[in-house]
């Protein structure tokens, strides 16, 4: 049950091919901005600190104890607010896995692997096979990372344990987005809560992708999204489970 709101900062970013070091600093830029405008949680996109680079996947995989993730975790110190940011991680044993980094302000790293692979990216990584749900101000958000929402057990599995938010990070293209925010929106509806997206706005991995990161209330209705693909953090305020208030800024 709610006890709280809750505002999530959803960032479109340039990334920089395989440059983790330049899009690590260029990810502290936003989550510093965020935070200035009253985010509790900001949200980056799949693979945000690598580019969805799939032939590089196991080259630019990282432990969980990686440096950058350090530097994240004291980013989110620092600023009061929760990082959720993309990268490729190291799965023992197995290929690399579609990975995101949940930073939060005590200094606690969570870790999701994404569940549901798109044609072709099983080539290069590994599934996760467990689902991931942060509290914050009360509020049970539950994560996906791209083709996880395509897959309906995703989203129904985050219904069954009473997430309030759904989330996913993602790379979306130009040519794939009005069918994927279909499925976003029907998520909303079906499931009756707030669906939100974070995309990308680079050119990575062969796609030219598209921003207009955004949200649906519950209604599946869209309440708010960026215009294109300009570096930008689009604010969404999530209250009594209702999509509220709203704010771009361009970067």
């Amino acid at each position: 049950m709610q006890t709280s709101d809750i505002t999530i900062g959803l960032s479109q970013l340039p990334i920089v091919k395989a440059a983790v070091a330049e899009n690590l600093a260029t990810h502290l830029k936003y989550i510093k901005r965020a935070a200035a405008m009253g985010a509790d949680v900001v949200v980056f996109p799949e693979l945000s600190l690598t580019g969805y680079e799939l032939e590089l996947l196991e080259q630019l995989a990282m432990p969980k104890s990686a440096d950058t993730f350090i530097a994240l975790s004291a980013a989110a110190t620092a600023n009061n607010i929760v990082i959720i940011a993309g990268f490729p991680l190291i799965s023992e044993g197995n290929k690399p896995q579609i990975g995101a980094v949940i930073c939060f302000p005590s200094g606690q790293r969570d870790f999701y692997a994404k569940q549901h692979l798109h044609k072709g990216e099983d080539i290069y990584c590994s599934a996760g096979s467990d689902s991931y749900l942060l509290t914050v101000n009360g509020i049970r958000i539950a994560l996906a990372i791209c083709a996880d929402f395509a897959n309906p057990a995703h989203a129904e599995a985050a219904a069954a344990q009473q997430a309030d938010v759904y989330i996913a990070s993602a790379l979306i293209s130009k040519a794939g987005y009005e069918a994927d925010t279909q499925l976003l929106a029907g998520i909303a509806k079906r499931h009756q809560f707030p669906v939100l997206l974070s995309n990308h706005i680079s050119l990575t991995g062969g796609w030219q992708t598209c921003g207009k990161s955004g949200g649906w209330k519950a209604s599946g209705e869209l309440v708010i999204s960026a215009e294109g693909s300009d570096p930008t953090i689009v604010l969404c305020h999530v209250s009594q489970g209702a999509l509220t208030q709203k704010k771009i800024d361009s970067r």
